[in-house]
């Protein structure tokens, strides 16, 4: 069996140890930012349907045939997303994990309603206040969400956040497990190579795994 393969059922079975619902309750988005199709194919033969990747412009080269031959690849938007490339990412992506302002929110509102799309989002959380980062901060939340679905009407399914790096992330995680419940969202994306068996445990339902799949970048 390929390597590849053999990394996701590994990375299944870890969380299966700790989340004996996981097939129902926790997806892995396998992360294919910057690797080739080549890399990718096995997966999808395996039968494996989600996929992240952090640019627009990669998203559309690598996966615009796939996608129309596979209809149930669901592809997420895991970058930040620049609203001049709103409209492009609108065709390509299914989910996007990086809703972190108003601006962005109405033009993914005005380029969905073109097409008749709705997209499955979070709005992306900067969870431990760090200035370099992206994201809407806890305090602004209940604000920046009521104008999201109620002026926007997007559909937003949960959050997302970065935790800080070299800091022990669950503290974080049950933050953002509070902020989701008391929004009453059901989901949380959370949880990258080096941490995810902690998100899984603190409530993540979608978990975006990398360099634990596909071996590291270049």
């Amino acid at each position: 069996m390929h390597k590849i393969i053999n990394n996701l059922i590994e990375i299944k079975r870890e969380i299966k140890s700790i989340n004996e619902n996981f097939e129902s309750n926790v997806k892995i988005i396998a992360v294919s930012k910057t690797f080739s199709m080549e890399n990718i194919l096995p997966l999808i033969d395996y039968g494996h349907n989600d996929f992240g990747e952090n640019k627009v412009q990669e998203a559309i080269e690598k996966w615009s045939m796939i996608k129309l031959n596979k209809t149930n690849i669901n592809l997420h938007m895991l970058g930040k997303l620049q609203t001049n490339k709103v409209k492009y990412a609108v065709k390509i992506f299914d989910y996007i994990h990086s809703l972190d302002s108003l601006k962005l929110a109405k033009k993914i509102s005005t380029e969905q309603q073109k097409i008749k799309k709705n997209l499955k989002l979070f709005i992306q959380i900067n969870i431990a206040d760090e200035p370099q980062k992206n994201g809407i901060s806890i305090q602004e939340l209940p604000n920046f969400y009521e104008t999201c679905i109620n002026d926007y009407k997007l559909n937003i399914i949960g959050l997302m956040c970065l935790p800080p790096k070299k800091v022990e992330p669950s503290i974080y995680f049950k933050k953002m497990t509070t902020a989701a419940k008391d929004l009453l969202l059901s989901d949380l994306s959370m949880g990258m190579s080096s941490d995810y068996l902690s998100a899984v445990k603190e409530g993540s339902s979608y978990i975006r795994i990398g360099t634990k799949i596909f071996g590291s970048r270049n």
